[in-house]
């Protein structure tokens, strides 16, 4: 009877560790409420993702976070991917020694974010004013951008700016009048240009492409010898596209990919469609891969990491924008090569143009 004991033990051992081994490899996105990362919700939500994580043996976890604990989460390696900004992909995980690779180019702003101002201002009487904005971001790389292109860049000095949180930032500008500029992005622009006598004298659509919303995991986790980071890399991917393969659809398929994503921020489709129409979607992984592999993305990424570099957010002892340095698809580094920390990679991207995720 003993032995019949030890071999029942054994059997049951065998089988706990036999069930462990088949588990299949976890993996956590995070993302926040914002247009381009909405879709993320809605995968999750319509069983999409769950069916592409089936089929690459893998289970995946989207989470929601407000924006700068999704990253600063990703920087402390407690989430394997991120919905990010390529600003923030360089001044957050790539400045701390991240190493991390988009997968996925999901958009550009094309109007989301906008400069706005009372009483009638133009950009040239902004010189001696106070600004409203969340310092050290897209906005205030956007307000530069408009002071550039106008042939004020003498000027920015002179402009006060007011850091102002994205969560106050609508209250704080729409109930002091005193106030006559803020930088901030939609839903809120939407919020306050809705108010008599605010008007828009600059936002994204004049600087296409500069403002990237991407899907970022961690270069360690893509290259886990077993493999399971390249197969939850080419799940997620698939079921990106099959969203939005939904929303190229048209019809029922469409609305209800739309107003499951617009469920997200628990948004109307009405104000969903209208943050749409100011967003390029790259919604085909052609699209994405093109852009990706482009000129025009290497240059525009130029011009976002000098601006880190010159705001000092590369990090600490960082003695030049090269120092943090960027990969891209044709193997093409800017930047010192010992110090890539951020890097492009548009083949699963490709995998999904050509149907073979």
């Amino acid at each position: 009877m003993y032995w019949k004991r030890i071999l029942h033990i054994f059997a049951i051992a065998a089988a706990v560790s036999m069930a462990a081994a088949e588990e299949p490899p976890a993996f956590t996105v995070a993302w926040s409420i914002y247009v381009g990362w909405n879709p993320y919700h809605y995968m999750a939500r319509s069983g999409i993702l769950r069916k592409w994580a089936d089929k690459y043996n893998v289970r995946i976890r989207v989470q929601r976070f407000d924006y700068a604990p999704s990253v600063e989460a990703f920087v402390a390696k407690n989430v394997d991917a991120c919905t990010m900004t390529n600003m923030e992909a360089l001044d957050m995980p790539a400045a701390s020694g991240v190493d991390s690779t988009a997968i996925v180019v999901g958009d550009y702003s094309n109007g989301n974010d906008a400069l706005l101002v009372r009483h009638g201002l133009s950009l040239h009487d902004l010189p001696g004013k106070h600004i409203m904005l969340v310092q050290k971001t897209v906005s205030e790389y956007l307000f530069e951008r408009a002071f550039t292109l106008n042939g004020m860049q003498d000027q920015i000095r002179r402009v006060h700016l007011v850091n102002t949180s994205d969560s106050d930032i609508v209250t704080a500008f729409l109930s002091q009048d005193s106030e006559e500029a803020v930088v901030t992005w939609k839903p809120l622009v939407t919020q306050i240009a809705r108010t008599r006598g605010i008007s828009t004298v600059f936002d994204s659509s004049k600087i296409p492409g500069e403002i990237l919303d991407l899907l970022v995991v961690r270069t360690d986790v893509l290259n886990r010898p077993d493999g399971s980071g390249v197969r939850f890399a080419k799940a997620v991917t698939g079921a990106w596209y099959e969203v939005m393969s939904q929303f190229n659809h048209g019809g029922a398929l469409a609305e209800k990919a739309i107003a499951g994503s617009a469920q997200a921020s628990n948004d109307t489709v009405a104000s969903f469609r209208e943050q749409l129409a100011t967003t390029h979607l790259f919604s085909t992984p052609d699209s994405a891969e093109s852009f990706a592999k482009s000129a025009d993305m290497k240059a525009k990424m130029d011009l976002v990491r000098r601006f880190c570099f010159a705001h000092g957010l590369l990090g600490e002892g960082t003695a030049s924008a090269d120092d943090v340095a960027i990969l891209y698809p044709d193997g093409s580094i800017q930047g010192r090569k010992d110090r890539v920390r951020l890097r492009f990679d548009a083949k699963y991207m490709a995998l999904a143009q050509g149907g073979k995720l």
